[in-house]
């Protein structure tokens, strides 16, 4: 799996394509900029990309302000290019403004599909190692037939997605030597035509393209569920310990049979809670020695998927941490942008907060610390 965190690993950067005008989803503003249950669609995208940067946004030039509004609260590195008459050309000018970053590896999204999972891009990335492109497809379901009625080998057809990936020096030299008013359906097709290698890797069927009026209408076709978690462990003999995936030097230690992070167990089982799913001991039992000292990010993350599977979106997560001790106000914004990172949603969607017992019970006599959490999650209705 890919580390985009770690100064060590490829240099990934992003090209959003939102310089449309959406015209095909109704009146109003263009689609990236319209409400989805709350928050611009093109707010939404960004999230998917929490971690990467930079990130390009391909932009029309009467956009400039609402591009400020979608990107507000937005935690990364992030510019603006206009784009051009098609978009090939915003494609193009989105490359040449990503020249000065010198990337490894640059993923080009439409800015209409907001419901990218990480796991699609981790699919991309990996598939980078072996081709110069990568692009996320699913199989024809439908029965396909050409316009006279003729019927088309549909096993040989697939529907293709976006992020698109590319190795960033050889698909910007391809559009370099593309005609000036060239317009291709796609950046695979750009490398098709240029002859890289070409690899296709698992799409995913919620990574829907927001193109016509019903598209919003069933993309806001959810219910809204709470679920609640609680956890405690007890204070023991250390250096360090974790709480909400950020190591803190303490002094002291937490015992459990994981990492014992007390933040984020309680948070997996809210989640776990939205769609009913038992809770965190169902799925990582304490009785196997395999999750002995885990990480409790692997617990959320499953909670995470299972979500997912079921076609739900996390609206927002709110985790109070109960002890007297370490202070939780200087790693608050490590510990959101952690928990953000890991759910795949925006910084603003995370809630982290502490409080005291004033001494009095067993968090005031410093023997363990608690949490609680909430979530709010979307389901198919």
């Amino acid at each position: 799996m890919h580390n985009n965190s770690s100064p060590k690993s490829t240099k990934i950067a992003v090209i959003i394509v939102a310089a449309g005008r959406g015209r095909r989803a109704g009146l109003g503003l263009p689609k990236q900029y319209r409400d989805l249950n709350g928050q611009m669609v093109l707010s939404r995208t960004l999230a998917c990309f929490a971690g990467y940067a930079p990130i390009i946004i391909v932009i029309h030039p009467d956009d400039i302000e609402l591009y400020e509004q979608a990107c507000a609260g937005f935690d990364a590195e992030t510019q603006y290019v206009f784009g051009g008459n098609t978009r090939t050309a915003s494609v193009k000018a989105g490359l040449e403004a990503l020249r000065s970053h010198t990337p490894d590896i640059v993923l080009i999204h439409d800015a209409a599909r907001p419901f990218l999972q990480k796991q699609t891009i981790e699919h991309v990335l990996n598939g980078l190692e072996d081709y110069q492109a990568v692009v996320p497809a699913l199989p024809m379901i439908d029965a396909v037939k050409s316009l006279d009625g003729n019927p088309i080998a549909r096993e040989y057809l697939r529907r293709v997605q976006t992020p698109q990936g590319f190795h960033f020096t050889t698909i910007r030299q391809a559009y370099v030597t593309i005609d000036e008013n060239a317009d291709f359906c796609d950046d695979i097709e750009v490398a098709r035509q240029a002859g890289l290698s070409i690899g296709f890797c698992t799409g995913d069927s919620k990574n829907i393209k927001l193109t016509w009026e019903e598209d919003f209408i069933m993309s806001t076709s959810f219910i809204s569920i709470s679920g609640s978690g609680y956890d405690v462990h007890r204070i023991c003999p250390g250096k360090f310990l974790t709480l909400c995936g950020v190591e803190i030097q303490a002094g002291f230690s937490l015992r459990g049979h994981s990492d014992a992070d007390v933040g984020l167990h309680a948070l997996t089982d809210a989640l776990l809670g939205t769609i009913a799913a038992g809770d965190i001991g169902d799925h990582f039992p304490p009785s196997d020695m395999k999750w002995k000292g885990e990480n409790s990010t692997v617990f959320l993350n499953h909670a995470a998927k299972l979500i997912a599977d079921k076609g739900g979106i996390i609206d927002h997560v709110d985790i109070t941490l109960i002890c007297e001790q370490p202070k939780v106000k200087p790693h608050r914004d490590a510990m959101r942008a952690k928990i953000a990172e890991i759910l795949n949603i925006s910084l603003d969607r995370v809630s982290v907060k502490a409080t005291t017992t004033e001494g009095l019970g067993f968090t005031g006599r410093a023997e363990g610390i608690a949490a609680q959490a909430m979530a709010s999650v979307r389901v198919p209705s």
